[in-house]
């Protein structure tokens, strides 16, 4: 695919691919709907971890549709009214078709909320419609240059357990220009707010759902365990800032497949603090399970680990992976001052087409959240495992810098072709400060990944054994509405 400039004439080829990539990947999608009319009302199916006993519609509680009127009340006194059902079978509230204005709301345990396909959540450009939080403590202060705090998710909830947000391709619209215009302009006082994020929390489903023009980062599920992203689609333009896709952070057991991204910026993203706030939090993001993941970003990564990684990052599994017109296809990002780790990663199955890098491990991504980090706190990066990928129209097959007395070790590369496009760069392996071994690639890599010869083509197996989170299963649940 010739690359060009992301003009008009792009966006409508990358509207183009989401739409014959949306026909394919929707097929088999486990927790897609089966849904029936009927004269009086309406009844579908869908998959999710838990069903309700207790459903309920947004208009019960004064909800209006019409594209121009606030509803944040609306859903606060619905999901507090429906709370009451936490130990009798849970409850489940649906937003019916129709354009939702709000500002942000907080979800309960046992809950389901489930948007219509014909339903569009409308993030408020009202400031005044989003609370401002204290800083995460992993981070120590906001993004965005703020020092301060930031605004609250449009969907947040912390301290949860057993929570569904889904749909049948309903559509969150975070109305992210003018967030984007001030962000730009630096009008802005604290971090702006993320699509969907939830804290501290357990057994999470976020699913079938459309995603899009966030704010900043979509989908941040953060210090939780047992999450489950499945068949989301996100959808930003290209130079919106920071609008990554899925940024799992300080989580364990955690399954990602089925998801289609256009991105600002990457669309995974994984992460665990940043600098000496994420070291002494100490939570790392492990058992994570990456799978049938469709991506485009022409300026960032499809898998970026870090660079806020100093919690830590292990034991990452990435398969099944299809990069358009994007910067890198996995990317190591860290720094002197980050500590932590990023260690026990495997990616295989993976196909991309026209980038700028295949693969890129930087140790010089040197933003701080201040000037207190350690500066003899140096990352740990080793076990790094690529195996089994094509990738066509590359600039350059890979960009490996280490760092000086810290190198990136055990990096394993194989069974991997890698075509240059007409303009490559004369070196297409740079490697500095790395170590590791490589068979069966193409072009041949640098010294430094020596090569065990065309016999060892099995290097860098991906491991047999599953994760927990393997484990988890959907059931059929249903809902019939005779009038909305």
């Amino acid at each position: 695919m010739r690359r060009t400039p992301m003009n008009t004439q792009s966006s409508e080829m990358v509207m183009a691919v989401v739409f014959v990539v949306l026909l394919a990947t929707t097929k088999g999608v486990e927790s897609r709907k089966a849904r029936r009319e009927n004269a009086g009302g309406e009844y579908f199916e869908y998959c999710a971890i838990s069903c309700r006993a207790k459903s309920a519609s947004l208009t019960d509680y004064g909800g209006v549709g019409d594209g121009t009127t606030s509803n944040t009340k609306a859903f606060q006194e619905a999901i507090t009214h429906l709370s009451q059902y936490k130990s009798e079978g849970g409850s489940q509230l649906v937003v019916p078709p129709g354009k939702w204005l709000t500002g942000s709301f907080n979800l309960t345990s046992h809950f389901t909320l489930y948007l219509h396909k014909d339903a569009v959540l409308l993030a408020s450009q009202d400031e005044s419609e989003w609370p401002v939080i204290e800083p995460l403590p992993s981070y120590g202060r906001g993004r965005d240059n703020t020092d301060g705090g930031r605004f609250i998710s449009l969907i947040f909830g912390t301290n949860l357990t057993d929570v569904v947000i889904t749909g049948d391709n309903g559509t969150i619209d975070g109305q992210g220009e003018v967030w984007w215009q001030k962000f730009k302009k630096g009008q802005l006082n604290y971090t702006r707010p993320y699509l969907i994020e939830i804290m501290y929390s357990e057994n999470i489903q976020i699913s079938n759902l459309t995603l899009v023009n966030s704010p900043s980062w979509n989908v941040h599920p953060i210090y939780s365990s047992n999450v489950l992203v499945q068949g989301i689609t996100i959808l930003a333009p290209v130079t919106s800032p920071n609008t990554d896709g899925i940024n799992p952070d300080s989580c364990t057991n955690t399954r990602i497949e089925d998801c289609y991204i256009v991105s600002g910026d990457d669309c995974i993203a994984v992460k665990s603090g940043w600098d000496e706030y994420g070291i002494a939090f100490g939570m790392p993001t492990k058992q994570l399970v990456i799978r049938r993941l469709t991506c485009i970003s022409p300026f960032s990564a499809v898998i970026a680990l870090g660079s806020e990684m100093s919690g830590g990052i292990q034991d990452v599994r990435a398969e099944d992976i299809f990069a358009i017109d994007s910067e890198s296809g996995v990317r190591i990002k860290t720094a002197v001052g980050r500590g932590g780790f990023v260690k026990d990663i495997y990616v295989r199955g993976m196909t991309m087409k026209t980038m700028k890098w295949a693969f890129w491990m930087t140790g010089n991504y040197g933003s701080h959240a201040d000037n207190g980090y350690d500066p003899n706190a140096l990352p740990v990066i080793q076990n790094i495992n690529y195996h089994d990928m094509v990738a066509e129209n590359v600039t350059m097959a890979a960009k490996l810098e280490g760092i000086p007395g810290d190198p990136f070790t055990g990096i394993c590369i194989s069974n991997i072709t890698i075509t240059l496009a007409k303009k490559a760069k004369k070196l297409p392996w740079n490697c500095t400060d790395i170590a590791g071994i490589s068979s069966g690639v193409v072009p041949r890599p640098c010294e430094a990944l020596a090569d065990q010869g065309p016999g060892n083509v099995t290097t860098c197996n991906f491991p047999e054994e599953g994760l927990p989170i393997d484990n988890v299963q959907v059931q059929v649940c249903s809902y019939r509405r005779e009038h909305w």
